[in-house]
């Protein structure tokens, strides 16, 4: 097994399109599917009927949290005490998540190590069920009959920044750390969290060789990756001192500060993908505003090249660019098109992977433009990668708007962000 591989969290998977017989209840009392080559190459030949612990989770794109209920699969042999014959199968109870699954939904199977079971079924055509296609390495591909995987250690199983987001979703949480910057990260912050802005730029001096200027899309993962590694580093090593100091009997101060830790990973990664890319402008001498004031309350996250500009009656609005920046989407993206009313095409860059095809056609009628890192744009169909622009493109974008923009002026062009 190797660290930082699928293959830490599951030791097999087997994945299919859900018929309407194994979805609807009212069509099936059996609650279990034939123990085909696939599954027993997951669960092995099964010599008695075999209890595993699983959790059971359905997702979808709203915004409610998933549905999860914890149970147990069974996995047996139907034809045990045949001479020749076996029927494996495996059993599955009625659960408030079974309950939720309909014709063409994605059900994925995975073994995890100490022998319990995550089963997780996703939204047919929604942008997680695309997700797990793609973390799992399952393709498009599935339709009613299992598609397994056993190796799980090839370059597409590495776990990356993308990858990591998606597991937490199926309530995996990859502890990402490396030990060797503890002392760094202690001797510089102390014991306690820094604000955002300052541990994104102490992320940044761990990777000196790495510039915006040559690959910002490069440039932009790997400061993001390189930041979430040192922020688990440090919130491991300040969790543990606190749980050592204990809780006596105060379980809401326990519910409170664990409901703390998860609002400051959430709100974390939003702050530091806003602090890199303002660095990726920097390096690529653009000009721009961060969170400039527009119309009413409106504050996008970037305008190009500035608010002062954007104030600016007689400027051309085609001379202008926004950018929103969303860690991740689901339906938040709609959030960006009332911002900055003068400029009728916005962009969004996120680092959402594997969004569907029906949510990227409602953003692009819409006349939202995606922005995804270079990296992420193979998780996306071949058609709607033409629909896409990785950051670089974007870069050159605004800078040629605002070499246009001064084409004729004498005034100098200042690189730091503007008001």
């Amino acid at each position: 097994m190797k660290a930082g591989y699928l293959s830490q969290f599951f030791s097999g998977v087997a994945a299919k399109t859900l018929s309407a017989v194994e979805a609807d209840p009212a069509r099936s009392h059996q609650h279990e599917f034939n123990g085909v080559n696939g599954l027993i190459s997951v669960f092995e030949r099964a010599a008695a009927k075999q209890v595993f612990p699983a959790k059971f989770l359905y997702l979808s794109d709203d915004d409610d949290p998933p549905v999860f209920e914890d149970g147990t699969v069974t996995w047996y042999d139907a034809r045990h005490n045949h001479p020749t014959r076996s029927e494996h199968r495996l059993y599955f109870p009625t659960t408030n998540v079974s309950r939720c699954w309909a014709a063409g939904d994605l059900l994925v199977i995975g073994k995890r190590p100490g022998d319990s079971v995550l089963v997780v079924a996703a939204q047919g055509g929604s942008t997680i069920a695309n997700q797990v296609r793609w973390l799992f390495g399952v393709g498009h591909a599935v339709q009613l009959g299992f598609f397994v995987r056993e190796d799980l250690e090839t370059e597409q199983d590495r776990i990356q920044f993308a990858s990591s987001l998606i597991l937490e979703q199926l309530g995996i949480v990859v502890e990402t750390t490396e030990e060797t910057f503890l002392d760094r990260i202690l001797e510089k912050f102390g014991r306690r969290f820094p604000p955002t802005s300052d541990f994104s730029a102490f992320a940044r001096t761990t990777l000196p060789d790495l510039t915006a200027r040559d690959d910002p899309d490069r440039a932009l993962m790997a400061w993001m990756e390189r930041e979430e590694i040192l922020f688990r580093t440090l919130e491991k090593h300040l969790i543990a001192d606190r749980l050592r100091a204990g809780f006596a009997d105060d379980v809401d101060g326990f519910l409170q500060y664990s409901l703390s830790v998860q609002n400051r990973r959430k709100s974390r990664v939003g702050l530091a993908l806003e602090n890199h890319l303002e660095v990726v402008f920097q390096q690529n001498r653009i000009r721009y505003t961060r969170n400039a004031a527009t119309e009413g309350k409106a504050r996008p996250d970037f305008l190009f090249p500035g608010g002062r500009e954007y104030r600016d009656p007689a400027m051309d609005p085609r001379l202008l660019t926004m950018l929103g920046v969303k860690s991740t989407c689901k339906d938040r993206w709609r959030q960006v098109l009332s911002e900055a009313a003068r400029i009728p095409g916005k962009h969004l860059l996120t680092l959402e992977a594997a969004i569907s095809r029906d949510q990227t056609n409602q953003m692009r009628s819409n006349g939202l433009t995606l922005v995804i890192p270079r990296g992420l744009h193979e998780t996306y169909t071949q058609g709607q990668r033409t629909e896409l622009l990785d950051l670089g493109t974007f870069v050159a974008l605004v800078r040629d708007k605002d070499l246009g923009l001064h084409v004729d002026s004498s005034e100098p062009r200042p690189l730091a962000p503007r008001v």
